[in-house]
């Protein structure tokens, strides 16, 4: 005797050795030994088991779904009940198995209830269920198809049209990405190379740029136009203005002024643009502002936080009256200062000067002031207002002569595809009369809003330690000041961009501070800007490792000098390169010099590898 069962969803065969009332002891087709419960079982037969179940199964192919479906009743139903209406007579046991087979087999039409028991699909149920599965082969051979293209070379616009968020935020439930995932799985390939194989990534600085808009700009990067509303005209001011930034930069954010009072004292300017005069609270501008939250650099490129017409309607370039936010201190013949005034005016560029262009004439090596000789508008501003300047280094108690030159350096990508390093020393002379003239506005406003129980945008170091933003203004111990926040470059940051808001609301008695104590949208606007502003930061790195590979590969250098930052982890001197290398002795100390081995660099990868040779005197480095 044999029997048909089923087991987990499947139909079987097998020859009874043994039968009790609730179980048989049977040996399967491939002669296995098992244990079938009776309420498993079907069927009992005499003929050949695997006759049997060839027949049942033909049987049941045959079977037409939909008239089985039809001849049943709306109540429940056993198999073999549907089956002798199916076949107009009492089934066969191959009939009834071949039924039972048929009803397990179109779970969408016939709903399983017990042993043999079953209900049909409700006829609208079974509408919806069969759509499904239509549309389910349609996708499937749409996946089918878009794969095979892409195994053949070839990009199928819809996938084009999802490639970013395919590679760097997929919805592993679209067609696209199953079928891009399918097609890299069958080449045995990364995503990325089947990416770059089509032709749809050109490079890897394409593929990281990618993944960052995606992540950070999922809307892309371009901006809905937004008119400049008017806004009250300004006085103009009495002097005339110079800025000093670097040949790339087209957000000039600030200015500065000297005008002499005669008696070796000086009335300086500091003029910073004010596009906060044209945005109001909750418009469309202040919106991007908010979710951009500041300028984006990278090698080659950036994403700027303002439109093209708000930068260059409030960029401080040459040429005409320019809306700015003041500050003046006179400053006697001894460097003392006075109180700051502050107005909110017009003021004329007369100039914007260029680092590249005027540092050859410039620079602690030419002593500043070479025989008088004026080289360049405003050489003589320059040099009086770097004195100015390390007085104030002197005033914060940071000023040290004999401190050894730092430098930081920069990738620029060149038309012809060549990779370079630019070099900019800091401290130099441009870099100190800056950096301290943004320092005296930027600690005197932030002063002036502590004073005045306005909160901002502050930055922080009380004691030693790390520097961190707050609502409140604390002391800065690396500035060596009591109070700091950003106020001077509200073309590329909303943090300037709030507190120049607040500040205003101090100048000007008609204008409302954007935010007073407690508020909670200031602090969220803290932690938005500060998490950004480090992302931004952290992209601007990568990029920049990647070139700084680029470089290493494109000069075939084999050697590298290295700072030691801690355990393996170095920074390359003369890139803006930190990575990890081996071999370092355990017992080497943080800012110790190393000469290190290039064994491999994969820039696709983004990996470079880095054996230690020795340790060396920084005299006896290596220029890389």
């Amino acid at each position: 005797m044999n029997i048909f069962y089923e087991e987990s969803g499947q139909f079987k065969v097998a020859a009874v050795v043994q039968k009790n009332d609730t179980n048989y002891q049977a040996d399967t087709m491939h002669g296995k030994r098992t244990k079938v419960k009776a309420a498993n079982v079907f069927v009992e037969f005499d003929t050949p088991a695997e006759d049997f179940f060839t027949k049942a199964q033909s049987e049941a192919a045959e079977i037409d779904t939909d008239l089985l479906w039809e001849v049943c009743s709306d109540t429940e139903f056993t198999a073999e009940a549907i089956a002798e209406e199916y076949f107009g007579h009492t089934p066969t046991k191959i009939e009834l198995a071949a039924t039972l087979i048929a009803l397990y087999s179109a779970p969408v039409y016939f709903y399983k209830k017990g042993k043999g028991v079953f209900k049909a699909a409700p006829e609208e149920t079974l509408k919806q269920a069969l759509a499904a599965i239509e549309r389910k082969k349609q996708q499937e051979a749409q996946i089918e198809s878009w794969a095979e293209r892409l195994q053949q070379g070839k990009m199928p616009p819809e996938i084009a049209a999802d490639l970013k968020t395919i590679l760097h935020a997929p919805d592993k439930q679209a067609l696209t990405y199953k079928a891009f995932t399918k097609a890299a799985g069958a080449m045995k390939s990364t995503p990325l190379a089947l990416a770059m194989q089509t032709g749809a990534v050109q490079s890897i600085p394409q593929y990281l740029y990618d993944g960052f808009e995606v992540k950070h700009f999922p809307q892309g990067t371009g901006f809905p136009h937004i008119d400049i509303p008017a806004y009250t005209p300004l006085p103009q001011a009495d002097v005339q203005a110079f800025s000093i930034d670097d040949d790339s930069t087209t957000e000039v954010d600030d200015a500065l002024s000297v005008t002499d009072l005669g008696n070796g004292s000086k009335r300086i300017g500091i003029h910073i643009a004010a596009p906060s005069l044209a945005v109001t609270p909750g418009s469309d501008i202040e919106k991007i502002i908010m979710a951009r939250l500041s300028t984006v650099y990278f090698p080659g490129g950036k994403i700027t936080m303002l439109p093209e017409n708000w930068i260059a309607g409030f960029s401080l370039d040459a040429g005409a009256h320019r809306p700015a936010i003041s500050i003046y201190f006179d400053v006697d013949s001894e460097f003392n200062i006075s109180a700051p005034t502050h107005k909110i005016e017009a003021v004329y560029i007369s100039e914007n000067l260029r680092i590249q262009a005027i540092e050859p004439h410039f620079n602690a090596q030419t002593g500043l002031d070479a025989e008088g000789r004026v080289m360049f508008n405003h050489h003589q501003d320059l040099i009086w207002l770097h004195q100015f300047a390390i007085a104030r280094q002197k005033t914060r108690g940071k000023y040290d002569p004999e401190r050894p030159p730092q430098y930081d350096y920069s990738i620029e990508l060149n038309d012809d595809g060549h990779v370079a390093v630019a070099r900019r020393e800091r401290g130099s002379p441009i870099d100190t009369l800056v950096s301290e003239m943004m320092i005296l506005a930027n600690s005197t406003w932030a002063e002036m809003l502590d004073q005045n129980d306005l909160p901002g945008l502050f930055r922080v170091q009380p004691g030693n330690s790390k520097v961190r933003m707050s609502t409140q203004s604390e002391p800065h111990s690396g500035m060596g000041v009591q109070h700091y926040g950003w106020f001077t470059s509200p073309l590329r940051r909303a943090a300037d961009y709030i507190n120049q808001k607040q500040l205003i609301s101090l100048i000007d008695e008609n204008a409302e501070p954007l935010f007073h104590n407690n508020d909670a949208e200031l602090f969220s606007a803290l932690r938005n800007f500060d998490t950004t502003y480090t992302a931004y930061a952290d992209f601007q790195r990568q990029m920049e490792s990647y070139w700084s590979l680029v470089y290493i590969r494109q000069e075939n250098l084999k050697e590298l000098s290295a700072t030691l930052l801690k355990e393996d982890l170095v920074r390359i001197n003369g890139l803006p390169l930190v990575v990890r290398a081996t071999g370092i002795p355990f017992d080497a100390l943080p800012k110790s010099q190393l000469l290190l081995a290039v064994t491999e660099v994969d820039t696709d990868k983004q990996f470079i590898a880095l054996n230690y040779l020795k340790a060396v005197a920084p005299s006896a480095l290596p220029v890389n």
